[in-house]
């Protein structure tokens, strides 16, 4: 609503007091009519109006110019792209540190962070209505593991102890699975003390569930449903305007409608570059072997070069950059996969996939090691990675491999960034859009000036 206040509708002792002593920003209480102005705009007609609070700063105003026409009631809907040149207020420093200035001024961005919860919500329902149970596991953990990655490490005073904020909750969830609680998810922050980029940010949003008796093809099967169906309900079809090469440059269009696109890693691998890798990962042979594909095609890995490292980098290079439309990557070596189960026709494989979509993992899903015996041999491999200076590799948890001697029943897991799914689904290119409040570097001295534009 607008409030049309003029002379006609006021005395002049208390037009004078009005116009006198509300300026822009300041929140007001208004008491009178509706009606539609000359215009045809609705609006409010006040009998009386009372400053509620005062705004102590200039706020930024929209500036002249081919944007400035563009219409409040032109709102952003998802999957459609941004245009953040219409913004009133332009800078990124200051939009991602004072948020309530963003959300204030731009109202494309309150739309965004909707999309965002409407995403979250939409993952809840589809699970809640196969009979999943939601819970809640610890942030602070004796050991971190469940993922590779590098831990923010704390520190207990009563206990004396260290503790390490968690990097998933995998382990939590399946020993759940192991009490008899055969459909688990969570949805919550991980912590990886890593670095800071267009995609990553040291908190970040997964939901991760567990479902007893079901294996990856299922999976796949279920993934499918939820994103597609997903995408459907929030733009009202399968497809999706996204500015993958930057605002600069047209956008591509990605496709969600099922059934995704699957590609066998290690076969697809040795096709496309024309390689022939040893078939024992976990031989010297091919630790050289991929060593020398990688000199070979000119790409990076540094130290420590393990197999999964190496194998890594290779995939990234040939595999993921062909991912734009949704597409599974399956059947992940077990030396890069150390919670997952082995292939039950492919030797030196597991069960695993994960889910590329605009050339980045999206998902990541495998049928669950219940092997206590392997289980603790995969943990003892990747000891020798943290050994040779991999400090991403997984830490033997010893609880964990207690809980899988009481028996988990073939089980499948999975989990989903809901950062990025926001990310494409909003046409963000940076994950910062999609974070109402994103890591930041210090500033150097806080300014006392207005936000400018």
């Amino acid at each position: 609503f607008y409030c049309y206040c003029s002379k006609s509708g006021l005395d002049e002792a208390e037009f004078a007091k009005f116009h006198s002593g509300v300026k822009r920003g300041d929140i007001v209480g208004v008491t009178g009519f509706p009606g539609k102005t000359k215009r045809g705009e609705l609006s409010i007609f006040p009998k009386s109006f009372t400053v509620l609070s005062h705004c102590l700063h200039m706020m930024p105003r929209q500036k002249a110019g081919p944007d400035a026409s563009v219409k409040k009631t032109d709102l952003w809907v998802p999957g459609s792209t941004r245009n953040p040149e219409a913004y009133i207020l332009k800078d990124q420093e200051t939009r991602y540190r004072q948020r309530y200035l963003d959300l204030m001024l731009n109202l494309e961005v309150r739309q965004i962070f909707k999309t965002r919860s409407k995403i979250i919500s939409y993952v809840r329902s589809f699970l809640d209505n196969l009979d999943f149970l939601e819970v809640e596991t610890p942030m602070m953990n004796m050991i971190a593991g469940g993922a590779a990655a590098r831990p923010f490490v704390t520190h207990h005073n009563e206990l004396n102890m260290k503790l390490y904020m968690r990097i998933a909750p995998e382990l939590y969830l399946k020993e759940l699975v192991v009490g008899g609680l055969d459909r688990v998810y969570e949805i919550g922050k991980q912590f990886r003390n890593e670095g800071i980029d267009l995609t990553h940010n040291p908190e970040f949003t997964t939901c991760e569930f567990y479902m007893a008796f079901a294996d990856y093809n299922d999976l796949m099967e279920l993934t499918e449903k939820m994103l597609s169906g997903m995408v459907k309900e929030l733009t009202g079809g399968y497809k999706i305007k996204y500015h993958s090469n930057g605002l600069e440059n047209d956008p591509i269009e990605i496709d969600f409608t099922p059934p995704f696109r699957r590609l066998d890693m290690v076969e697809e691998l040795e096709k496309m570059a024309n390689l022939n890798i040893p078939k024992d990962f976990s031989s010297d042979e091919a630790n050289k072997y991929l060593v020398d594909a990688c000199a070979k095609f000119e790409i990076k890995c540094p130290p420590p070069q393990t197999t999964a490292r190496l194998l890594d980098k290779l995939v990234g290079h040939f595999l993921e950059e062909t991912c734009v439309n949704p597409t599974f990557i399956i059947n992940h070596p077990e030396i890069t996969s150390p919670l997952a189960k082995w292939h039950r026709s492919k030797p030196g494989l597991t069960e695993r996939f994960d889910l590329f979509i605009n050339k980045h993992e999206l998902c990541n899903a495998y049928t669950e090691l219940n092997d206590p015996v392997v289980q603790r041999q995969r943990f003892a491999e990747q000891l020798k990675d943290r050994q040779s200076g991999d400090d991403e590799a997984m830490a033997l948890d010893e609880t964990f491999c207690t809980a899988l001697e009481y028996g988990l029943p073939p089980t499948g897991g999975w989990g989903l960034g809901i950062d990025r799914l926001a990310m494409l689904l909003t046409d963000s290119q940076n994950i910062k859009e999609v974070l109402l409040f994103p890591a930041m570097k210090p500033q150097d001295e806080p300014s006392a000036k207005a936000p400018g534009t």
